[in-house]
């Protein structure tokens, strides 16, 4: 019962803030709203028992993912007004490929649910190792190369959210550290004795 109530109310508030992140206007208010979907994620799945997955959610996706675009969002001065002038052109585009995976979804559902097919609806686990071990031993083992494939994919991310967010700007006047330390005190400042009544010459 209380499964069943958890369950549903995860689910319920996922879908909710899934939707509230497509419809928001504001940016920043559809990352916050992403980041609730995350969290309501990671417990669902810690009550089908994958708390490693779990875990990912909110170290990962939250932690990272949905910071980053926050901080993207924020520091990359986009002009919302002209891109959201330009959705209504990409408006036939999107609704046929949400319809494409909607029917994908549909025939997937269809296919998992109908009878006859030898199919196993949970990984197959040692007895008395948690999945987090197992998945450990998977992937550290047989899935090595990929695992570290996918870091390489992850520093090449981070190499390029870096050169989006550091771009020359022509507006302000850079600092020239190499030119500071060259600098001599003779040359920066003058020792004037001005006389008593007189002003001072710039």
């Amino acid at each position: 019962m209380v499964q069943a109530f958890a369950f549903y109310l995860f689910a319920t508030i996922m879908i909710a803030s899934g939707v509230m992140t497509i419809g928001a206007r504001n940016p920043v208010h559809s990352v916050l709203w992403l980041i609730l979907a995350f969290f309501n994620a990671a417990g669902l799945m810690l009550i089908v028992g994958a708390e490693f997955i779990a875990m990912l959610l909110v170290i990962v996706y939250v932690g990272a993912v949905a910071v980053l675009f926050l901080f993207v969002v924020m520091m990359l001065n986009v002009d919302f007004a002209e891109l959201r002038a330009g959705i209504a052109h990409y408006w036939p585009v999107g609704a046929a490929l949400a319809l494409v995976l909607l029917a994908e979804i549909v025939f997937a559902v269809m296919a998992w649910n109908v009878g006859g097919l030898e199919v196993t609806r949970r990984a197959p686990t040692m007895d008395g190792m948690p999945n987090i071990q197992a998945l450990g031993i998977v992937l550290y083992t047989r899935y090595l190369f990929v695992f570290e494939a996918a870091g390489l994919v992850l520093l090449v991310a981070m190499i390029g959210a870096i050169v989006l967010t550091h771009r020359t700007r022509r507006d302000v006047r850079p600092q020239n550290v190499s030119k500071q330390v060259r600098r001599r005190p003779q040359d920066a400042v003058r020792i004037v004795r001005q006389a008593v009544g007189e002003g001072v010459e710039l």
